[in-house]
């Protein structure tokens, strides 16, 4: 069901879970899937022994696209028209993550609405993976 502004307040929220317990078999299926096979995805010797990391961690790119999940299941499927992120911690295999969408103004150009979105992802620990901005059209 598509949202409506005459339902829809500033501050509404919607929470999704998008992944629970990331796999590394995830990681590198999205790697396979986006042709991004850059190795502090994929190979853990490199990125351990070479740079440093303490593991393979997904891309940011991925971390989008399970985000996109809580705004496409919110707003519903062809009503999203922005959807802009800012990647702020690595996300790691094992990791669970929760999304946020909160409306943060309705508002009406050339005739028609939209609502704009802030949106959050963060890990188990509470600590934010990911933050950005999103606009939907939304039904009177």
């Amino acid at each position: 069901m598509a949202l409506k502004a005459s339902t829809l307040k500033v501050g509404d929220t919607h929470v999704e879970r998008v992944v629970d317990n990331l796999s590394r078999t995830q990681i590198v299926q999205y790697a396979g899937a986006s042709g991004d096979y850059n190795p502090l995805h994929t190979d853990e010797v490199y990125t351990t022994q070479v740079a440093g990391y303490r593991s393979v961690f997904a891309h940011g790119m991925l971390t989008m696209g399970l985000t996109g999940k809580v705004l496409t299941n919110y707003v519903g499927a062809g009503r999203l028209n922005r959807f802009g992120v800012r990647f702020t911690n690595q996300v790691w295999p094992g990791d669970t993550l929760d999304a946020t969408a909160t409306v943060a103004a309705i508002r009406e150009e050339d005739g028609k609405l939209f609502a704009d979105l802030t949106v959050s992802t963060v890990n188990q620990d509470g600590k934010e993976v990911m933050s950005g901005t999103a606009t939907a059209r939304i039904d009177p």
